[in-house]
């Protein structure tokens, strides 16, 4: 059931952002393993900086599968996202992927439960760049110690909506937009592929409408109904229906398993020559 804090902060939700992560696997201080939220000082005063408000949607409706430990626990296994996802997470991770040059600099839109991010750094090897960003501090604090081993790979603290001023030659949004409302999707395409190189792509991974008989069709419907509100929006609109200047690119879509999840690819329309 959806919690209904209101607009809280990411600390007060988690309690543990300025502890030791109680794991066994885990002894880094936060300071250590979170350099971005490290103490500035100011006229030998000592400011840590407070992450922004979460969003009211993720609070409200989210809380119970990315805001603690316990869904971290239980959600963040292959076996589990494999699960969920109906025994397709490799293979649309393996499309997503294939669009992915070795070597070059991609962003990450959102931290994913399950081990994409690792295949992905895996991917670009030690010659590329993963930037995985995340606007909850549990998020970006537990996909830091995934990728601990991967020096390529970096992960921080920022909304999808306003990612940065970097550029990247490849953009993964992997099953984002179904979380989010309606507004949110349209500010997260249009910051995404405002990101990207002219020479890059984006490549959008979701839920699609799927064929009318479609055995899975119901389960899905109800699943949308009670946990993932914000999702069936995308059984009604294309991808590129939130971009606000969509004819500025090319795009390209696949549908996987009976139209039930969608591979899109947005390019820049005139890539330098």
């Amino acid at each position: 059931m959806p919690l209904a804090f209101g607009r809280r902060s990411a600390e007060e939700l988690d309690t543990s952002c300025s502890e030791e992560s109680a794991d066994a696997d885990v002894s880094t201080p936060l300071a250590k393993e979170a350099p971005n939220l490290r103490p500035l000082a100011f006229d030998d005063a000592v400011v840590t900086p407070q992450p922004p408000p979460l969003p009211d949607y993720m609070v409200e409706t989210y809380s119970w599968a990315y805001l603690n430990r316990f869904a971290r626990a239980v959600f963040d296994r292959s076996i589990v996202v494999s699960a969920i996802l109906w025994g397709n997470a490799k293979r649309l991770a393996d499309r997503a992927l294939a669009e992915v040059e070795p070597g070059s600099r991609v962003l990450q839109a959102a931290c994913v439960y399950g081990n994409f991010s690792k295949r992905l750094a895996d991917r670009l090897g030690s010659d590329g760049h993963l930037d995985v960003i995340d606007i909850a501090p549990i998020q970006v604090r537990f996909t830091r110690r995934k990728l601990a081993e991967r020096p390529q790979a970096e992960v921080r603290l920022a909304d999808a909506a306003n990612p940065g001023d970097a550029t990247y030659d490849t953009i993964c949004c992997f099953f984002l937009l179904h979380e989010v409302p309606e507004d949110y999707k349209s500010r997260i395409v249009d910051a995404l592929l405002e990101r990207v190189e002219p020479h890059g792509k984006v490549v959008f991974v979701d839920y699609h409408r799927p064929w009318m008989l479609h055995p899975l069709r119901p389960v899905t419907s109800l699943v949308f109904t009670l946990l993932e509100p914000f999702a069936r929006a995308l059984w009604r609109h294309e991808i590129r229906d939130y971009a606000s200047r969509a004819d500025q690119f090319t795009w390209r879509k696949e549908t996987l398993f009976g139209n039930l999840y969608q591979v899109v690819v947005a390019q820049p329309s005139d890539p330098p020559r």
